[in-house]
């Protein structure tokens, strides 16, 4: 749409461009019909024909929020013209955004229909944000000043001794009890709290202010409402003055202890000494000037000291103090004399007269200053509170033991998922060895090296057991047995062993402790703790004391070792009088492949083992040591009560393997084996076929199902399956798999046998569970022995 220029229109075109702000035309529909070159620029283009060209429906195009273009509309419709609207908009070339405020009218014929809208836009977006970097300041000295004690103000004082509060922050509330809003709307409001005794004295302060008095300094006394008393402390100063007035800033802050404290003092010195006294606290009186100190007997008496033992100055006990301490009281007090802090309070250790450090709480304040503000007398407390800090100390060497426990814990399952993967790689190669020698047969020149190779994978594999046990993943044949017996065997098989030099020293009780441990884990952590202790003497003589006691636990015993529960433990001790050790390798003596041996000469592994072993039977394993005085371990393990130490066994908490299948092996059957590790697949399978079955293989779980549905027709006599696979585990396949054919018999292979595997594959309707074979021969027999059973 456009409209013909009225006659006037060639003459308003030169004002209309050289307006230094927006202006427009635009049809009711949206549509740009003019627009002067200030209007032009704010958009992003060179020329009123670009703009036009480019405008489709400026209402549409222009607002970042849509919705402002309906609330625009609706003003000038209700209205017949809109002021000082502002909005967020894009410039329509660039996207940029923008503030703006708009003014616009809507132009009518004679018959009063709407012809088009006028109006002006100015680009104010320096102002938008200069308003909200103002916001911005005032929240931030809002939030600031909320965090300081008291109040803090801005106030403009009229020469006529009106008051207009222009900051004040919330801290009012909690001197006066009213709300910052109340304060700044009745200046007034303040007057009505003062103390009517120190009225006067404010109305000099008044007049010191109109009279042009830069700084303030005045306490003062206010009445609240309840009947309270408070005390006040003004300190303000000029700022700025013009030809009406002064603007201040200034703080309130309570003072009301330090008030009573002086009027307690003053009003009787030995009541209040007395009753500190009473509440356990040692009072001090110090003279600052002449460095003379008053110290009660209590005080002398904290620190073991007789009234005569020490002068009557401020240095004695300074001298005493902790020299790590001192910087920290020196500027604990300069704080509090220079009026940065309302009260002196400080923690330091001080020597006792036995040489013990004790901590103590010192509190004081500065009753008395001279003209200068400086201070003359202080009065305080000191509070033993070295078993506080003695509980804080406590409290952050458990913080510091439940790290490392958590620490050992993610080293445990980092340790235990590697020999997972380990041991399927050595498996895989100690098969292929079993059929390669097979294959060249007995004579052949490549059977030494076979050999070799079969017994370095041997000695790996051994290796792996190691850091499952310290993973805490090996099966364990738990029962309930005595522990004595057990010490006493691996102690025979010790002395055998033991370097000439070292002498083996037993302390065993008369009992035999009965617990529920693996008779063979048990042995083992014995013999890796002597083998430890004998390593530690490096070559010397010395003792090796093992000692076996019952003792009980209390609940605070209990949480310094780990959690454990409290109650009654074996504790077996393995002691050394060898060269001990420092902080840093006690610090990680329990971490696997950690050693202080020379490279080569041990894995690092001992001690790990032994904290994976003492951890899985729920025990816990504590050492002494000090450099020069030897090492001490001690392995906590729960007592067995007396009706559970009769019971029968208990079953294996992990069941391994299988019982040995009989001679013949019935050839012929088809095996489907399924393990998400391709070399074990493809050895299984020859070894399967070896023996004469005929074996389907497949590296996941799906691939088996999908075979099993495209081939219904196909017998099958067994399937075998690992647990631990991508994607569906050995359970989840079984369930498939009991769906499809119901009476098919189903195995599960797992390296971490446990109760609740066992639970879920018996609810799957797997026929058997079983544990990683350590050889091919052991898990050939145990198909041998599954497709036997039931035939």
């Amino acid at each position: 749409m456009t409209l013909p220029l009225s006659p006037s229109d060639g003459e308003f075109s030169t004002l209309f461009n050289f307006l230094p702000i927006g202006a427009y035309r635009s049809s009711p529909e949206g549509q740009m019909l003019r627009a002067n070159q200030a209007l032009v620029r704010l958009n992003g283009y060179a020329s009123e024909t670009q703009l036009r060209d480019a405008v489709n429906d400026i209402a549409n195009e222009w607002y970042v929020d849509p919705a402002r273009r309906a609330e625009f509309k609706m003003q000038l419709e209700r209205d017949g013209y809109v002021r000082g609207f502002v909005s967020e908009i894009h410039r329509h070339k660039t996207r940029e955004r923008v503030w703006i405020s708009e003014n616009a009218h809507g132009v009518r014929n004679a018959s009063g229909v709407l012809l088009y809208y006028e109006g002006t836009v100015e680009d104010i977006t320096e102002r938008m944000r200069d308003q909200k970097a103002l916001r911005d300041s005032e929240e931030q000295l809002r939030l600031i000043t909320s965090q300081m004690p008291g109040a803090v103000f801005s106030v403009y004082v009229r020469h006529n001794g009106e008051r207009e509060y222009r900051f004040l922050s919330a801290g009012i509330r909690e001197l006066y009890g009213f709300e910052a809003e109340d304060l700044m709307r009745n200046p007034a409001l303040l007057a009505r709290y003062f103390h009517p005794e120190d009225r006067v004295m404010l109305e000099r302060d008044r007049q010191a202010i109109l009279s042009g008095a830069v700084s303030l300094d005045t306490e003062f006394r206010v009445v609240l409402p309840d009947g309270r008393i408070k005390w006040i402390c003004n300190r303000s100063c000029a700022v700025t003055a013009d030809e009406h007035g002064f603007l201040r800033v200034g703080v309130l802050f309570d003072i009301t202890d330090r008030k009573e404290a002086e009027a307690a003092l003053h009003a009787s010195e030995t009541l209040w000494k007395l009753a500190l006294e009473s509440a356990g606290d040692g009072v001090w009186d110090w003279n600052i000037q002449t460095g003379e100190e008053f110290f009660s007997t209590s005080i002398k008496a904290m620190f073991g000291y007789a009234d005569d033992d020490i002068a009557n100055l401020s240095a004695e006990l300074d001298a005493r103090t902790h020299p790590d301490d001192v910087a920290q009281m020196e500027l604990d007090r300069t704080a509090h004399f220079e009026g940065r802090s309302p009260m002196y309070r400080n923690e330091h250790r001080i020597c006792c007269k036995d040489g013990r450090w004790k901590w103590v709480l010192s509190r004081g304040v500065v009753i008395a200053r001279d003209d200068n503000g400086l201070p003359l007398r202080m009065v305080g407390t000191h509070t033993d509170i070295t078993e506080l800090k003695e509980a804080e100390s406590q409290q952050r060497a458990l913080e510091v033991q439940l790290r490392e426990s958590q620490k050992m814990e993610a080293i445990g399952t980092l340790a235990g998922g590697v020999a997972h993967d380990f041991n399927n790689l050595l498996a895989a190669i100690l098969g292929n060895l079993v059929l390669a020698r097979e294959d060249v047969g007995e004579h052949h020149p490549a059977q030494e090296s076979l050999a070799e190779i079969s017994r370095a994978a041997i000695r790996a594999r051994q290796l792996v057991q190691q850091i499952l046990t310290f993973s805490r993943r090996q099966t364990q044949e738990m029962q309930r047995q005595p522990l004595k017996p057990l010490v006493e065997e691996a102690l025979g098989l010790m002395r055998s062993l033991l370097p000439a030099g070292l002498k083996l020293v037993t302390r065993l009780p008369s009992s035999g402790l009965q617990v529920l441990a693996d008779a063979t884990q048990m042995q083992q952590v014995l013999m890796n703790l002597c083998t430890n202790a004998w390593q530690s003497m490096e070559g010397g003589s010395g003792d090796i004391t093992v000692a076996l006691r019952e003792v009980r636990l209390d609940a605070s015993q209990a949480l310094q070792l780990g959690d454990l529960a409290s109650g009654a433990y074996a504790c077996l001790s393995v002691a050394d009088n060898g060269p001990g050790m420092n902080i840093e390798t006690q610090r990680r003596i329990f971490e696997p492949f950690f050693t202080t041996k020379a490279p080569g000469a041990g894995t690092g592994l001992g001690l790990a083992v032994v904290h994976g072993i003492v951890k899985a039977h729920r025990g816990a394993i504590d050492v002494h040591t000090q450099l020069g005085e030897g090492t001490r371990f001690d392995v906590y393990l729960p007592l067995a009560a007396a009706a559970e130490a009769a019971a029968t066994d208990i079953a294996s908490i992990a069941q391994g393997g299988a019982s040995a299948a009989p001679a013949n092996a019935f050839p012929g059957r088809h095996v489907v084996y399924i393990d998400d590790y391709e070399a074990l697949v493809f050895l299984v399978a020859r070894l399967l076929r070896k023996q004469g079955h005929q074996a389907t293989t497949f590296e996941s779980g799906e691939a088996a199902l999908k075979w099993m549905q495209a081939h219904p027709d196909v017998p099958v006599d067994l399937v075998v399956s690992d647990q631990n696979m991508p994607g569906l585990s050995g359970v989840e396949t079984a369930i498939e798999i009991r769906r499809m054919r119901p009476g098919l018999k189903i195995a599960i292979i797992s390296g971490h046998v446990n109760e609740r595997l066992l639970a879920e594959a018996s609810a799957a309707g797997v026929n058997d569970v079983m544990g990683k074979q350590d050889s091919m021969d052991a898990l050939g027999e145990a198909i041998r022995d599954l497709l036997e059973r039931d035939a």
